[in-house]
């Protein structure tokens, strides 16, 4: 996964998200990318029981060659690394969706056939299917975890000889990032009152050591850091960012509107021994009904003239107003304030399932603000002896806020005692901030407004902020040190060209992915998963 891509995801950890694009394969494909870096190091130590006493001594595994990629071998023992880290980044970012997909995390993996709706959500190949609902693929988990491995070390073995062929050089914070990923794992085997080897031994297999370890975790960093710079290096024309909307203007366009959601589902009763009984199909028309009528209601009030918050209240439904809503396909308001046709003041009931809708449409829009480029190094709050319930906590409190502040405004003169140039801003970022962001110097790039915490969106959407602005600012993570790199692309225009960027990285790593030979060892295979 590349550095920007990682920023993107720092970013929306600090505020909000951007709305997704309706393009759901290509994003399948974009996102096979984070495969790579998550997942590494795992929560919980997991035991693993091995009967065999050859097996345990990890020898075979370590040793015995799974696959080879244009010659280059590579051991049981760095594949599982791989499949490991595939895995544990696809249940990290479907954690809500295991059951749904069909993906048991207590089971083996050998045993588990991908079925048609996991499939078709992961962009695989489907056979027909006929008159059965739970046609599968034929393909295991294991097998498509295996897969998704071995596809990931040919592109990074592809990647790192093209960047050695071009003299690339990997920034430091590459080495930073692996020194604390490293001690990261330590201490999270300390955690466990094990020993380093036996924590990779239970979280990635048997043949794994310290040394594997930090050995193919630094091939991945030094891959992100190429791939970013090469993302980092596309630009597009005003013409292009027009064509990539116009292509796709639902991903772009936000509206404003009005809504009032009334439910139409009848609630369960208690009969007299306090047993929840299940509304009868006479009770759920009946309550449909009278959502539908409640609505009906709403809005020939509102077409009267009436205020829809006060017919929302008359009627008991919960009133909204959204002022930049963004689409979401499939959802039947989505649909209808994007449609086309749509107008200023148009309103509307709509059904989705239970739920009436009474909508009124305002305006269509795209986002023309500017988004900003900003350095940060943060310094997080202390950690208080006391609990909230204690007396004095809010006077501790306090005093961690106060000793962070104190802490920030050291490390913005101690900067500002120096050259006070931007490089140094993110060189003392790399040393001192708490934040992820601190690996590429504490940039977050193309920030929109609304997307951070409050303290720190305002100082930056100021409209009196210039390029090379600082300060400190407090907020409920801790103490920033600001520097305000400067304006960068209006919204929609750095929304598309992200689209264009990430679709372009995706094309240029199956370029490498094509260009390699990956020989497979079954032997060797066998002892993974």
């Amino acid at each position: 996964m590349s550095a920007s891509r990682e920023k993107q995801n720092r970013q929306a950890n600090a505020g909000q998200t951007g709305p997704k694009t309706a393009r759901a394969a290509q994003q399948r494909k974009e996102e096979k990318r984070s495969n790579l870096l998550y997942g590494l190091i795992a929560a919980v130590f997991v035991v693993v029981v091995i009967a065999s006493v050859i097996w345990r001594s990890d020898l075979i595994p370590r040793m015995t060659t799974a696959a080879t990629i244009d010659g280059q071998k590579y051991s049981a023992a760095e594949v599982s690394y791989y499949y490991q880290s595939a895995y544990r980044s696809f249940v990290n970012q479907y954690s809500y969706f295991t059951s749904y997909l069909g993906l048991n995390t207590g089971a083996s993996l050998k045993d588990q056939v991908i079925s048609e709706t996991a499939a078709s959500m992961l962009g695989l190949e489907v056979p027909e299917s006929g008159e059965e609902e739970t046609a599968s693929t034929g393909m295991t988990w294991h097998e498509y975890f295996l897969d998704q491995a071995l596809e990931n070390m040919g592109v990074i073995q592809a990647g790192l000889k093209a960047a050695e062929a071009e003299g690339f050089e990997t920034p430091a914070g590459v080495q930073a990032e692996y020194s604390d990923n490293m001690e990261s794992l330590r201490s999270a085997a300390a955690a466990s009152g094990i020993s380093v080897s036996q924590y990779l031994k239970g979280n990635f297999g048997a043949g794994i050591t310290e040394k594997i370890y930090g050995s193919e975790l630094l091939k991945v960093l030094r891959y992100g850091a190429y791939a970013d710079a090469y993302q980092n290096s596309l630009e597009y024309s005003e013409d292009e960012l027009e064509a990539a909307y116009d292509a796709d203007r639902n991903s772009y366009d936000h509206v404003s509107y009005e809504s009032v959601s009334i439910s139409g589902a009848a609630e369960s009763t208690t009969d007299a021994d306090g047993n929840s009984v299940d509304p009868t199909e006479e009770e759920e028309a009946a309550a449909l009904q009278a959502a539908e009528l409640a609505a009906q209601m709403v809005l020939s009030g509102y077409e009267d003239g009436g205020d829809l918050e006060t017919l929302a209240e008359e009627q008991n439904g919960t009133y909204n107003e959204t002022e930049s809503g963004s689409y979401s396909q499939g959802s039947v308001m989505s649909e209808w304030l994007y449609d086309s046709a749509r107008k200023a003041g148009d309103a509307a009931v709509l059904a989705d399932g239970t739920v009436q809708y009474v909508v009124v449409f305002h305006d269509r829009f795209r986002d023309e603000n500017p988004t900003i480029d900003i350095r940060h190094i943060l310094v997080k709050l202390g950690t208080g002896t006391l609990s909230e319930e204690d007396e004095g906590y809010a006077e501790e409190q306090a005093q961690l806020k106060d000793a962070a502040h104190a802490k920030a405004e050291e490390l913005l003169a101690q900067w500002q005692s120096g050259e006070a140039t931007e490089d140094s801003f993110a060189a003392l970022a790399l040393t001192e901030s708490a934040d992820g962001s601190k690996y590429d110097g504490g940039l977050y790039t193309e920030v929109y407004q609304g997307q951070m915490v409050t303290e720190f969106n305002d100082w930056c959407f100021d409209a009196a902020r210039l390029p090379g602005d600082t300060g400190v600012v407090d907020t409920q993570y801790g103490s920033h040190v600001m520097f305000f790199s400067g304006k960068n692309l209006n919204r929609w225009q750095a929304q598309a060209a992200a689209s264009l960027r990430n679709e372009a990285t995706a094309a240029w790593e199956e370029g490498f992915q094509e260009s390699v030979t990956v020989q497979r060892s079954e032997s060797g295979l066998s002892f993974i998963g």
